[in-house]
């Protein structure tokens, strides 16, 4: 278990190791966060939250995720996190990301 990450976020994917989900966590809470609102409520890019998310095809998200979004900020994740951290980074937004408890920890 990783404290101060809920159950779910750390379940959902066992081949995720616990450091490795403390750091995307940061990552998105941090880096996504900067344009995203570091409460993924909106900013520069639109809001990461479930119900924003609701409708979007998962396979987007991820393929988003992966190779950004050309004539956008959005840039490409694709080197920095692999694609079922990408698949994990959108399950957690469908479900309400979970706070930053720090990637260091």
């Amino acid at each position: 278990m990783v404290a101060g990450l809920p159950a779910a976020a750390q379940d959902a994917s066992p081949q995720l190791q616990p450091q490795r989900i403390r750091e995307l966590v940061h990552l998105v809470r941090q880096d996504c966060g900067s344009c995203h609102g570091l409460t993924l409520q909106g900013g520069l890019g639109p809001a990461l939250t479930a119900p924003a998310l609701r409708d979007k095809p998962r396979e987007g998200l991820v393929a988003t995720i992966l190779g950004g979004r050309p004539g956008t900020p959005m840039p490409p994740f694709r080197g920095i996190v692999a694609e079922d951290e990408a698949a994990w980074i959108v399950d957690r937004l469908a479900e309400g990301f979970p706070a930053d408890p720090g990637a260091s920890r």
